[in-house]
């Protein structure tokens, strides 16, 4: 059973009335690369190329440490983005923002089963790479904690005295020519009240754009926290994407692959319309 720290936290959450959509305006760009999801019992045999080898049997743990082979991990954006699908919209910050270091490894040392988070950014009228926009991600630990001095210690922190003083799973990354940006991180954990989630934001010469959240296939996500060392003691989590009151249907979905070494790829194309936009229909 979850520890009663998370139960503490799912009453502040409803007290805060979180997980309403706010006025929509992202769009999320379809992509034909899309990577396979291992967890589908069908991983690629030979995703990072030629001399990298298949895919590993089982997801690995032990952090960002255990990711030996990034060398091998394939471009999930080598295929140029051909059509721009407006599907994603804006939602909550949350109460768990703190600041966030420029950095790729987000990790600070702690365990969890390891993932390359690749996102690519285009502008939503014309699919052009968004260059030298700034991207921050945030989410919790494979504990359901969030670090840092957050607006909402009682909640964020879980119960966890030390959160506060570590800066984890929280990362800023600047788009390159092509829009991209890349963060190592660990398979977030679950709170109660939420599915498992990363929240980003996106930022244009210092205006806000957006701020929005990715998800991950339900099924991986059962399989993680049924059989992963790391996840499967805290039990499966109590709230699934379509019972969660932020996620907003497929489109919020990670592409995600097992590589070579056990870590996994998750990646989007993400189209941003712009600050004061509001359209994010499908």
């Amino acid at each position: 059973m979850k520890r009663s720290p998370q139960m503490t936290r799912r009453r502040a959450l409803a007290a805060l009335g979180l997980g309403i959509l706010t006025v929509p305006v992202l769009g999320g760009c379809s992509s034909p690369h899309a990577v396979n999801d291992a967890a589908s019992g069908n991983p690629d045999t030979n995703v990072g190329g030629d001399n990298c080898g298949p895919a590993a049997a089982a997801w690995a743990s032990g952090g960002t440490a255990a990711m030996t082979a990034k060398a091998c991990y394939p471009d999930p954006f080598a295929a140029a983005v051909s059509s721009c699908a407006l599907v994603m919209c804006q939602t909550t910050a949350g109460p768990c923002t703190a600041a966030a270091p420029v950095r790729v490894d987000v990790s600070e040392g702690y365990p969890g089963l390891p993932v390359r988070l690749a996102l690519k950014f285009v502008t939503a009228q014309t699919c052009a790479p968004l260059a030298g926009a700034v991207i921050e991600i945030w989410h919790t630990q494979v504990t359901g904690v969030y670090s840092g001095v957050t607006p909402n210690p009682q909640m964020c922190s879980g119960g966890d005295a030390d959160a506060p003083s570590h800066g984890y799973m929280r990362g800023t990354q600047t788009t390159d020519a092509a829009g991209v940006v890349t963060f190592d991180t660990c398979f977030p954990g679950w709170y109660s009240g939420r599915a498992i989630h990363i929240h980003f934001s996106v930022t244009v010469g210092g205006t806000s754009q957006v701020i929005s959240q990715l998800f991950f296939d339900q099924a991986l996500i059962q399989q993680i926290f049924a059989a992963h060392p790391d996840y499967a003691p805290h039990g499966q989590p109590n709230t699934s994407n379509t019972s969660d009151n932020i996620y907003g249907g497929t489109q919020y979905l990670l592409d995600t692959a097992r590589m070579s070494d056990g870590a996994m790829l998750a990646s989007k194309v993400i189209a941003v319309h712009g600050a004061g936009q509001t359209n994010c229909s499908a």
